[in-house]
């Protein structure tokens, strides 16, 4: 999907603040400057679950923000991370990104190299290949831009009905998944989970942007099975 690469370095108009980017080929994956999107992906895709001990997938690693605040929710007993790309594993079991040391060291938490898209769909056996058909209390997906803007093409049929609706059955009654977005609210999206999920929502997380020094906003979507 092109050239992966991480960089670290100090934006001088923030004092000298170290900044940790991922980027594929001209693509940013992911910042460091930029978490509150990818932690309220966390926050809001494991609020309200009843469950007493919850098990979590977490689709796309990047710098681990949605991993580490899925393993500070409280009653969180596992948290399966599915990424694709192997290199972005290495930077975490290396200690190359900050995030890397705690999540390697959590004995709930396990990084898996495998395409989430590919295991979401019907002809798998699901996310955990050492349970097949095992079902989860949260999944949380950040690998797109948006359902529109995507890394690559062939995961565009994830976002239609037959492909969320296969996603539903990974999870228990209740179950919700979440997924972020770098877009504003897409009402098309939001008709598309309305036929394979009992409810659904999208809340925009507002932040400031040090850089521009003006708000910004991602969109988290919230679904329940």
């Amino acid at each position: 999907m092109g050239e992966l690469s991480l960089r670290r370095r100090r934006v001088l108009s923030l004092e000298g603040r170290e900044v940790y980017e991922a980027k594929l080929g001209d693509e940013f994956l992911m910042s460091s400057l930029f978490n509150e999107g990818e932690i309220a992906l966390a926050r809001l895709g494991l609020a309200g679950q009843d469950a007493a001990q919850l098990d979590v997938v977490v689709g796309g690693l990047g710098l681990g923000y949605t991993a580490c605040a899925a393993l500070d929710f409280p009653g969180v007993r596992s948290v399966l991370v599915i990424e694709a790309l192997a290199e972005v594993i290495h930077w975490h079991q290396r200690g190359l990104v900050p995030l890397g040391a705690r999540l390697t060291a959590d004995p709930r938490c396990r990084l898996v190299n495998g395409d989430f898209f590919a295991l979401a769909g019907p002809a798998e056996q699901g996310f955990d290949h050492e349970a097949p058909g095992r079902r989860f209390h949260s999944i949380l997906l950040d690998v797109d831009h948006s359902p529109r803007h995507l890394l690559h093409a062939r995961h565009g049929a994830f976002y239609q009905p037959a492909g969320l609706r296969s996603l539903a059955n990974y999870l228990h009654p209740g179950g919700v998944f979440a997924l972020w977005s770098n877009d504003p609210p897409d009402e098309g999206f939001l008709q598309a989970l309305a036929t394979s999920f009992a409810a659904s929502q999208a809340h925009v997380v507002k932040f400031h942007n040090p850089l521009l020094n003006r708000e910004a906003a991602n969109t988290v979507y919230v679904a329940r099975v």
